[in-house]
């Protein structure tokens, strides 16, 4: 099977990474002339992974049109990049394909879920369907291939066996979902918890902190993914808790370190002033909130992150406050 990889960034290469492998017809499509020529030429994607070497029979390209007659397509691009790719890939195609979704994130106007963004912008007849690869995963140990489990989500069993089957490895797993509501949801509202979980490291916070926001952040994840339709059990597996997990405990994550620079500050000016990454938990926050309080349900760690970013509240008062809420049963809504 043809992959074409829409993207020329970490995590773009380390998939492109896990197809070669495994013996793939694999192209990575980006526009920037240093990273494809960096794959093309040196076997290498500097910027991202310094001297990791890459497998040679990772092709790469800025000519879209390598597209054209691909089976798969990998989305590796940013949300906010999703609906504009689409229409384009939907010009240009001429046969049905697969489209697999590895954003964690809801479209920044209609707070839609990037599956459906991704289906209404690509026309019916060239689109087998949508498959979300998600679940807990750094690029920057994938490309070393570390072991690593993720999940092929999708409404087609049958399509998400076929990427199931073109992914997995000896170091990189993929177990198939259906819940598509809960496991988009789950994936995305992490990245804002996670940003949480950098504020409180840059707070100087420690171990008994994060627990406590990890372990009541699953809480308000499962909260609105049920809301929303996801399954309960959905949020207890790779895209809910896994996914939480490793994002908020580790320094790959870009949420976690813009958070950390938020509290390291004890405010968001410094990272609004500076900040030049796609960060993801940023506008999920902000979503999230929104819909929240739209349909009434109960987020307070949300509601802090959103109005520590977006209404220049102190970091360290939202902690304060959030510990001293009305004392209730752990379980209770």
């Amino acid at each position: 099977m043809k992959t074409v990889v829409i993207g020329s960034g970490s995590w773009g290469t380390g998939l492109a990474q896990v197809l070669a492998d495994n013996h793939q017809d694999v192209t990575i499509w980006g526009i920037s002339d240093e990273e494809i020529n960096d794959i093309s030429q040196n076997n290498r994607n500097s910027k991202f992974f310094k001297d990791t070497p890459l497998n040679p029979q990772i092709k790469a390209t800025k000519d879209i049109n390598v597209i054209e007659d691909a089976d798969v397509i990998v989305l590796s691009i940013p949300s906010i990049a999703i609906e504009e790719i689409c229409q384009k890939i939907s010009s240009i195609i001429t046969k049905k394909v697969i489209v697999i979704n590895t954003s964690k994130g809801f479209h920044p106007i209609t707070n839609d879920r990037i599956s459906n963004v991704i289906r209404a912008n690509i026309q019916p007849e060239k689109l087998s369907s949508v498959v979300s690869l998600i679940g807990p995963s750094h690029a920057e140990e994938v490309v070393i291939r570390m072991l690593t489990t993720i999940c092929a989500v999708s409404t087609s069993e049958k399509d998400a066996k076929i990427i199931q089957t073109l992914f997995s490895n000896e170091y990189f797993r993929v177990y198939r979902g259906n819940d598509e509501v809960g496991s988009e949801i789950g994936v995305a509202i992490k990245n804002a918890i996670a940003v949480a979980s950098g504020i409180l490291s840059g707070l100087g916070y420690g171990d008994n902190t994060r627990a406590a926001l990890l372990t009541r952040g699953l809480r308000e994840m499962i909260r609105f993914g049920t809301a929303m339709g996801g399954k309960v059990e959905t949020f207890m597996g790779l895209t809910g808790v896994g996914d939480l997990i490793v994002t908020c405990t580790s320094h790959h994550s870009r949420n976690f370190q813009a958070g950390y620079e938020i509290g390291k500050h004890n405010s968001a000016k410094y990272f609004w002033e500076n900040n030049t990454k796609t960060v993801e938990g940023v506008r999920t926050a902000k979503v999230v909130y929104e819909v929240a309080k739209e349909k009434g349900i109960d987020m307070p760690i949300v509601t802090e992150i959103y109005k520590v970013l977006y209404e220049e509240k102190e970091p360290a008062i939202s902690l304060r406050e959030l510990m001293l809420r009305d004392l209730k049963a752990e379980l209770s809504e």
